[in-house]
């Protein structure tokens, strides 16, 4: 098991000007990395070698949707928690999915870039410093 400090947030989401403007937005008020990944595969590349405190990943998305993302992140990256940002409709069969899923919790779109920064907060709380300059802003 890896010791080093957990350290950044990855955003992963298909639609790279989504992701641009949410990663700036984290960037600015938070005091940690943030890396942003428009294809999955991509991130899944990199992980071992990040420092990795929360995974945001989008459901719909091309490559590999954000179930089976966090399938393959999760054995890369076990101990860390992932967030799961939708669009899609929250129905029953959705979050009989999100709840075998290794995803805490889900945030439908739109959403405030605050909303996403508390959730953060709350399930990276032992090294997420947030400095929440801005007022709720949404994304």
């Amino acid at each position: 098991m890896n010791s080093t400090p957990r350290n950044g947030i990855v955003i992963v989401d298909d639609d790279a000007s989504y992701t641009k403007v949410l990663a700036q937005l984290l960037l600015e008020n938070f005091d940690c990395p943030v890396m942003a990944f428009a294809r999955p595969r991509d991130a899944l590349a990199v992980l071992p070698q990040l420092s990795v405190g929360v995974i945001v990943t989008d459901y719909e998305m091309p490559e590999l949707n954000g179930f089976e993302f966090m399938a393959e992140a999760f054995k890369l990256v076990p101990t860390v928690p992932f967030i799961l940002i939708t669009g899609h409709p929250l129905n029953e069969d959705f979050t009989r999915l999100v709840s075998a899923s290794p995803a805490k919790t889900v945030l439908p779109k739109p959403f405030s870039w605050r909303k996403l920064a508390d959730e953060i907060v709350r399930y990276w709380p032992e090294t997420a410093t947030p400095l929440l300059k801005a007022q709720t802003a949404s994304v």
